[in-house]
């Protein structure tokens, strides 16, 4: 088996493959895409970090390829649909960063409250300006914490060794795991005027994008420092400018950009207020090593004994089950992302029925990537086929699997119902052909909807003009249409429409959609 190692890593990665039996490693970081794409049909396994961009293009020419292997817990440089599709398992290291990311968190947060950075350059210009880098004590202040994961909660933990006042606002916490932590559960409204630090730890999704932006800085205590070594985008950068030069905002540290590598022209690298670190939440030496270590061991296993360990699209189950279950692993993993992106409020059941044909196999598999799909869009930590158990458990989420003899209209289906704090959703699905998975049926509505790409849920009142309206809408602003689902109540009552796009709606054409006649609800959907 030849492995191929595209990105800087530690030596131990390269000792450790090299020690497996049957295995070649062969090291060159500096090949570019073309490259790549011309010697990846020599190799069975390639580890990368985040460097090498894995792409469908080069998927594609990978006619060996059997595992790819990321140093790190994300995997935004590979294509996983694509790897998925030629069926290559993708293993990432997740954990490998969570303390060295917690531990820089807190070291941001130090540094704002001491303005050690700004001191540092000012003494390197032969200054010497006693009062003009006056600080504040972290002792007795209060931090808000935006959701509180893996990483979240070790800040958490390490703040109130600090002995601050930790706030937490994540709506899939449980009460019960907050209590554990020792902080205060609170709305993210309350979170904004109470806090003298706010450091935001979740992921970057269609709910979290620009979620800490004008309005959110208005709710804030004026004098408020903001920290974020999670992902760009979260932080609105031009309501950030304006914030600080507003004086609500008096220090801000920032690890992650919404345009990587950080423009030279972005107004906030002027700004003495900013302390800036150029994505190193991840970067030190334990935490490299640790992840080298892993990937190795994880891509040794897979070559020599077939063991997945850590794997982003596929669970742990025997090969010669896999072609079977795989399809239900398929729709399940869907129907679970489908649910965590309309869900509103913390999850605190989830039901798994099971009816036809597919109660015959061991539903586990199937239940861990529907949860697998389900968390991933909703937590800040990175949930794989092997954690989501133990995730699910961890916030206090009960979850039912029941095999159901009820009779259906398909040899198989498999139907979730997510109940929350504030509502109760459900979602089936089915095979069609045994292989092509389809949604059936949303709450109280049947229909026959493709579950890729990006789908506009419509609820409205079923009445004369909505769909053309939806259409015009969409047309005016040069959104194609792929497909219309739909499906209703009765005669003139409600109804429900899924409408396949080839791209996402801007803010604008969202806000209008919202106004037109008889609309009820829309939500846009990322499969």
């Amino acid at each position: 088996m030849k492995v191929l190692i595209s990105d800087s890593m530690s030596d131990k990665c390269v000792e450790i493959l090299k020690r497996a039996p049957g295995v070649q490693v062969d090291v060159n970081t500096k090949l570019k895409p073309e490259e790549l794409k011309k010697v990846i049909k020599d190799y069975h396994a390639l580890v990368v970090r985040s460097a090498t961009k894995v792409t469908a293009e080069i998927i594609e020419a990978a006619e060996n390829l059997r595992v790819i292997g990321r140093a790190g817990t994300g995997v935004d440089n590979i294509d996983a649909n694509a790897a998925t599709k030629k069926g290559i398992v993708v293993m990432n290291t997740p954990g490998g960063n969570t303390i060295t990311t917690a531990e820089h968190a807190i070291a941001m947060l130090m540094a704002l409250a001491r303005k050690i950075p700004q001191a540092t350059a000012s003494m390197r210009k032969g200054e010497w300006e006693k009062k003009k880098f006056e600080g504040t004590e972290v002792t007795g202040k209060t931090l808000g914490i935006l959701g509180v994961g893996t990483i979240g909660s070790v800040v958490a933990d390490r703040a109130r060794g600090l002995r601050m006042n930790v706030l937490a606002y994540d709506p899939y916490l449980s009460q019960e795991a907050a209590d554990r932590m020792g902080v205060e559960m609170v709305s993210l409204d309350e979170l904004y005027k109470r806090s003298d630090f706010i450091s935001a730890h979740v992921p970057l999704t269609n709910e979290t994008k620009n979620m800490v932006n004008k309005t959110a800085f208005s709710k804030m205590k004026r004098g408020v420092k903001l920290i974020n070594c999670a992902r760009g985008g979260i932080v609105n950068e031009k309501d950030l400018f304006d914030a600080i030069k507003e004086g609500i905002v008096s220090g801000v540290a920032l690890d992650v950009f919404e345009k990587e590598p950080t423009q030279p022209d972005n107004p906030l690298l002027g700004l003495e207020e900013v302390i800036l670190t150029p994505h190193l939440g991840a970067s030190t030496f334990e935490a490299q090593e640790n992840v080298a270590i892993a990937i190795a061991e994880q891509v040794a296993d897979y070559l020599g004994k077939g063991t997945i360990r850590n794997a982003v699209n596929v669970p742990s189950i025997p090969a010669e089950l896999l072609a079977s279950l795989g399809p239900y692993i398929t729709l399940a993993e869907k129907l679970g992302v489908f649910q965590g992106q309309i869900l509103k409020g913390g999850i605190e059941e989830v039901t798994i029925e099971y009816s036809g044909d597919v109660v015959s196999y061991d539903v586990a598999p199937i239940t861990i990537a529907t949860m697998k799909g389900l968390l991933d869009q909703v937590l800040d930590q990175q949930v794989n086929f092997v954690n989501a158990p133990f995730v699910a458990k961890e916030r206090g989420i009960k979850v039912v699997e029941v095999k159901s003899s009820r009779p259906i209209d398909f040899a198989s289906s498999i139907t979730i119902k997510v109940k929350t704090k504030e509502a109760e959703n459900l979602i089936e699905g089915a095979l069609f052909g045994k292989k092509e998975p389809r949604i059936v049926r949303i709450d109280k509505f049947f229909l026959d909807a493709v579950p890729e790409g990006y789908l506009l849920v419509l609820h409205n009142y079923d009445k004369p003009g909505v769909i053309g309206n939806v259409g015009t809408l969409l047309g005016a602003n040069n959104i194609n249409i792929a497909r219309l689902h739909l499906g209703r109540e009765a005669v003139g009552g409600e109804a429900v429409s899924v409408w396949s796009i080839d791209t996402t709606l801007s803010p604008d054409v969202f806000s209008k959609l919202l106004k037109l006649p008889h609309m009820i609800s829309a939500k846009v959907v990322t499969l």
